[in-house]
């Protein structure tokens, strides 16, 4: 199986190298100084389930230089899609298999405008990691897995494909026959978290001790359930609850991604998950006061700090 992560940050980087360690053929796509270290000295992961470094690594900024593959794992921050969509057309042949593991639950609609729908799949990936320093992974917790699936409910021959060779390089993976649920449900999750971490410039350790917070997380649990419903997909109390666990699994001091950037000054994706809890309520006239007011807190740092 040929495979391409498209966006080899923290998140790609981790379960790209876990398969390329297992032999498969992975290409990393990736720039910047990220790109220059992993060239010279490979892609190092630091992780509980073991520490190993691929090298050297086949990794460029360049699609075009890959050419087809079987699967390529989308793994690019979402105001970065709508490029990487055009940049990834030279990967994708008839049967390619394309899974956004983004934040959100925009992806799917976006990729179409420039790729045939047949070619994607949903995916969430769940997993505490962060870019240590450029060419260095650190996966933070034991918790790492990837949940993906046809939109249509169908188990595929290429997602079981995938999922044997996940299997193969010691991945949980899991193919959902129902994939808009799962992607609504970790938005829910994350998307709340997000947006207490920035707000409170707190790590997870708030959510996990704290009374009021943890009742205002499950409140802006329940708006997304809310607006979930509207479009047709039930997240009931229970999927609220799993993901208050889920939470409480997570080491203290981890932060969700949008809070590692606003803390380090870069682009916020603040406008796909508080934002799109907003836009998608107001589709259907679903008030969302506390994903409102984490929208319009943040967005001023949506592009870096604010001009002051």
């Amino acid at each position: 199986m040929k495979i391409a992560v498209m966006g080899a940050g923290a998140i790609g980087g981790y379960f790209g190298g876990r398969l390329a360690k297992a032999g498969f053929d992975v290409s990393f796509i990736a720039r910047g100084a990220h790109l220059d270290v992993i060239r010279k000295n490979g892609l190092k992961v630091l992780s509980p389930l073991g520490d190993f470094t691929i090298y050297p690594a086949e990794v460029t900024d360049d699609p075009s230089k890959v050419g087809p593959v079987d699967v390529i794992l989308f793994m690019v921050k979402n105001y970065d899609t709508l490029q990487a969509a055009k940049q990834i057309r030279p990967m994708v042949g008839p049967n390619t298999a394309i899974i956004p593991f983004q934040n959100g639950v925009d992806a799917r609609a976006m990729l179409n405008n420039f790729l045939e729908d047949g070619n994607v799949l949903g995916g969430v990936a769940f997993i505490p990691a962060s870019i240590l320093k450029p060419g260095v992974i650190k996966h933070n917790a034991e918790l790492a897995k990837l949940v993906f699936g046809e939109f249509d409910k169908q188990i595929t021959p290429r997602a079981v494909s995938f999922l044997d060779a996940l299997e193969k390089a010691g991945v949980t993976g899991e193919i959902s026959t129902d994939i808009s649920m799962v992607l609504w449900s970790k938005l829910m999750f994350l998307t709340s978290m997000s947006a207490i971490n920035c707000i409170t410039r707190q790590p997870a350790s708030l959510v996990q001790s704290d009374e009021e917070t943890i009742a205002l997380y499950m409140d802006a649990m329940r708006e997304v359930a809310a607006v979930a419903a509207a479009h047709g997909v039930a997240l009931g109390e229970e999927v609220i609850v799993n993901n208050m666990n889920l939470a409480q699994s997570f080491p203290p001091n981890n932060k969700t991604s949008m809070f590692q950037d606003l803390q380090a000054g870069r682009r916020l994706e603040i406008d796909y998950l508080s934002g799109a809890v907003v836009r998608l309520g107001r589709e259907k006239g679903i008030e969302t006061p506390i994903h409102r007011t984490a929208w319009v807190a943040i967005k001023p740092w949506h592009k870096g700090p604010p001009i002051t």
